[in-house]
């Protein structure tokens, strides 16, 4: 039977009923009891140490709904099979959904028919479902991930700062942070948020004694990767054991899984720029399989829950602490001995430096932006995409702005939506029409002599079709779901674009605000540059490597684990510095031809950083709109640090 109603068993037996557990693993019964004590809470427990369970047990004994906020969308599907095959009612709304399913959701919501619904954060950016929401019995409020809050950590994400003030908005008695990687400093971030006790914040400590830290830097990592499989498989008696293999570019994924492929060994890449579809079947193929290995991306492994992964290596050195616990958590989560291994270089820092530096958006443009936005109207829509190419910034940059903006009081969201419909029929009018009563006939001729057509598919401009046939724009766009859904057209939409209404600005110091956004991307860009520089202590730490990772999580180990490379061996593989650590060489020819590509170029490379993006081969909006990632000059320094670059640029060109 499905759960609809809170329960009345004791959560003890709850975990045994419902959840098949005899007991609960370390931390989960004190989150457990703060939260149905109404108190909110944190939990930071290592990767697959049961974190999910902390909320889906309480959900079942509070009266309400308990809404789940998480960036993971496989991970939102998993959970929610999971529930409803537990008899839980459980759903997920995510960009996945079609028009009418995300209708059907919320009608189960407006009867009260659901006891935890999982969202993505950009949810919340609807005003629709927030006037839902807040109408709502909300007894628990769950943010997955939570160190994406604090612009402080390592995957800061926009969308995570205004849940803080949804949580108040919402009226919700508790709010639960989940995360399993977060310093002192972050952790006390979210607690301030969401404003947890120190008593409710239940960490469980990050050490796991059956994982081997081995570092061994090489200069040929191809070379290391294959006899470091060659003695696993001897030692193994021929068998590997399930094995994640991370790098930092696409482009390595793929040639790494070639290399290793060709050694006869059952490799595949996995990484963001393949196909969903191509994505879904290596991970099956790798959940299913006891001797698979990825060579991945960071883009793997989020939601993976594998218990049975024996050795994680790092082929190119991790951008951050936080990233490299996330990564070596993945293995032995079933308590057996599993190997970690970092190999890269010296040389992988400035690849990852230049990410850092590439997010960095050009420091004059900020407050054009913020211009830029004032001079609209009271209410408008914009295209991230188009505000990326204007100023030269990446997306996630634009989003970070805009959010800042909302929460500075300059802008109200109202919500996505697509500028453009376009269908191919599947019947003819004369048949689709008659099927409708009188009033909706008329409706739906209106609406279809709106269409115009290319050569197979008909465009629809939204807001023409609305004011003809004088319905909301809602009406229409159900009404081209509806015909879609019934068989008589394939509907496809484009031009996202975020809908806003401006608020009043006079209580703001405008020139002051601007400041300050430039500001806290410098200081963003200084702190993932120190993050990176504290991997390259970590590797040439002349001491326990288990101990200086647990103390940079704020936790004071008793001894050394003599399960590293440090304490096995005594020695130390030191990151020395890099080939190119000298500086740029004069390059007189070189200077000339780049001067003059500014003369041609005045706007896209009006400033050092810009043309320094150019010469690290680093895309951006602006270089991808003029060909200029495809120009000769386009990465011709990319083997040096970004820094020194822009020391070369402002000296010589």
């Amino acid at each position: 039977m499905t759960i609809l109603t809170s329960i009345t068993s004791t959560p003890e037996e709850t975990l045994q009923q419902i959840f098949g557990f005899d007991a609960f693993l370390p931390g989960q019964e004190a989150v457990i009891f703060a939260v149905l004590a109404g108190r909110s809470a944190l939990a930071i427990f290592p990767t697959g140490q049961g974190k999910s369970l902390c909320y889906q047990l309480p959900a079942l004994h509070l009266p309400g709904l308990t809404l789940v906020v998480s960036p993971l969308m496989a991970l939102m599907k998993d959970q929610v099979d999971f529930l409803i095959g537990k008899g839980i009612a459980a759903a997920r709304l995510d960009s996945s959904l079609d028009f009418s399913e995300v209708n059907a959701i919320y009608d189960r919501l407006n009867r009260n028919e659901l006891k935890l619904l999982y969202v993505a954060p950009e949810r919340f950016a609807n005003e629709r479902f927030v006037g839902l929401v807040t109408r709502l019995r909300l007894s628990l409020l769950v943010i997955d991930e939570a160190h994406c809050i604090s612009e402080w950590g390592h995957n800061f994400r926009p969308d995570y700062l205004k849940l803080a003030e949804l949580a108040t908005t919402f009226a919700v008695p508790a709010v639960l942070g989940l995360t399993a990687t977060a310093t002192p400093k972050v952790a006390a971030d979210i607690r301030q948020s969401f404003a947890v006790a120190d008593a409710d914040c239940i960490q469980t400590g990050f050490y796991r004694p059956n994982l081997t830290l081995l570092f061994e830097l090489a200069d040929e990592p191809d070379q290391a990767l294959l006899r470091c499989f060659a003695e696993q498989k001897e030692k193994e008696c021929g068998t590997l054991g399930p094995t994640i293999v991370y790098v930092t570019l696409q482009q390595t994924a793929m040639q790494v899984a070639a290399l290793l492929a060709k050694e006869g060994l059952p490799a595949k890449p996995y990484h963001a720029g393949m196909k969903d579809e191509q994505r879904q079947e290596v991970q099956d193929w790798f959940m299913a399989s006891d001797t698979a290995i990825v060579v991945a991306t960071i883009a793997f492994g989020m939601g993976i829950d594998k218990s049975n992964i024996r050795s994680v290596y790092h082929y190119n050195l991790p951008k951050s602490l936080e990233n490299y616990a996330q990564e070596i958590g993945r293995a032995g989560r079933d308590g057996l001995p599993s190997t970690c291994i970092m190999l890269g270089n010296g040389n992988d820092l400035h690849v990852l430096e230049n990410f850092v530096y590439g997010d960095t958006p050009e420091p004059g443009h900020v407050p054009e932006f913020v211009d830029h936005i004032l001079g609209q109207e009271a209410v408008f829509s914009c295209s991230i995409y188009e505000l990326s190419g204007l100023f030269d910034m990446r997306p996630l940059v634009v989003k970070t702005l805009l959010t800042y903006l909302e929460l500075e009081g300059l802008l109200a969201s109202t919500g996505p939506f697509y500028s453009s419909y376009s269908f191919k029929p599947l019947r003819p009018s004369a048949e689709i029409l008659p099927r409708f009563d009188a009033e909706r006939q008329v409706f739906l001729k209106k609406l279809l002599s709106c269409a115009v057509r290319q050569k197979i598919w008909f465009s629809i401009d939204l807001d023409e079709a609305a004011q003809r046939t004088g319905s909301p724009r809602k009406r229409v766009i159900a009404a081209l779901d509806y015909l879609e859904q019934q068989g008589d057209m394939v509907l496809k939409v484009s031009g996202a674009r975020l809908g806003f209404r401006k608020l009043a600005a006079d209580h703001l110091d405008i020139a002051a605000l601007k400041d300050g956004l430039v500001k806290r991307f410098e200081q963003r860009e200084r702190s993932d540059l120190d993050r990176l520089g504290l991997v390259v202590e970590l590797v040439n730490h002349a001491g326990c490597k288990t101990g200086f990772l647990l103390r940079y999580f704020g936790e004071e180990p008793a001894e050394n684990c003599g399960h590293c490379s440090f304490c096995l061996h005594g020695d130390n593989a030191l990151i020395s510095g890099r080939a190119t650590d000298a500086g740029v060489p004069e390059q007189k020819a070189l200077a000339e031809e780049v001067q003059r590509l500014r003369a041609e170029y005045p706007q896209v490379l009006a400033s050092p950083r810009q043309t320094t993006r150019l010469l690290c081969g680093l895309s951006s909006p602006g270089l991808t709109r003029n060909k200029l990632s495809k120009h000769q000059l386009f990465g011709k320094l990319d083997q040096y640090p970004f820094a020194e670059v822009m020391a070369w640029v402002v000296a010589h060109a």
